[in-house]
């Protein structure tokens, strides 16, 4: 760990904790204190990081209500409104979702099978591409209005950006656009 404020790595160590239990240190050259959240997006929240990502988690992976979730968390002695949650959504799910999308990198096989549906989300039908691997992992998801050339690549080179590497087999359901598409973004 390095000080936030002079990006120094010589810190010392301090026996006190936040009120939150998070470790504090000090810089003797800036003569500065910081904690273990300092710089990151949840410094100043109430509620520790652990409940925070804990929420987002559960409101995206099982789509529980915002009411639900202060109710459950009511119990376990946490009191937040339906609109902290909402909150909480809206400016942690992208740093959940980018962390996901970092390890997986590598971490799939090179036979990919590929298909799109078309899903209605909020009375709008999107075309949901999906790339699976050959041992059922998720490569990557895209969502897209139109079904054509450009939204096939762009889904591809998304897949390859975020695995790290490009397949070497891939399995379509033959529709037409998906030859094209896979040579544009292997080449």
């Amino acid at each position: 760990m390095s000080c936030p404020h002079c990006y120094s790595t010589q810190i010392s160590n301090r026996s006190r904790l936040t009120a939150r239990g998070y470790r504090t240190f000090f810089r003797n050259f800036c003569h500065r204190a910081f904690n273990e959240r300092t710089n990151s997006p949840f410094n100043r929240r109430q509620v520790t990081t652990e409940i925070i990502f804990e929420v987002v988690l559960w409101r995206l992976r099982y789509k529980l209500s915002l009411r639900d979730l202060t109710e459950m968390y009511l119990l376990k002695g946490f009191y937040f409104t339906c609109e902290t949650v909402r909150e909480w959504e809206a400016e942690y799910a992208p740093l959940l979702t980018d962390e996901l999308k970092n390890e997986r990198k590598g971490q799939n096989s090179l036979r990919w099978k590929i298909d799109e549906t078309l899903v209605k989300v909020k009375k709008k039908f999107y075309y949901l591409y999906r790339a699976i691997d050959s041992h059922g992992k998720l490569v990557d998801v895209k969502l897209s209005e139109v079904r054509n050339s450009e939204s096939t690549t762009a889904f591809f080179e998304q897949a390859v950006e975020t695995t790290g590497q490009k397949p070497e087999q891939v399995t379509t359901d033959k529709e037409a656009i998906y030859p094209g598409a896979i040579g544009k973004s292997a080449g």
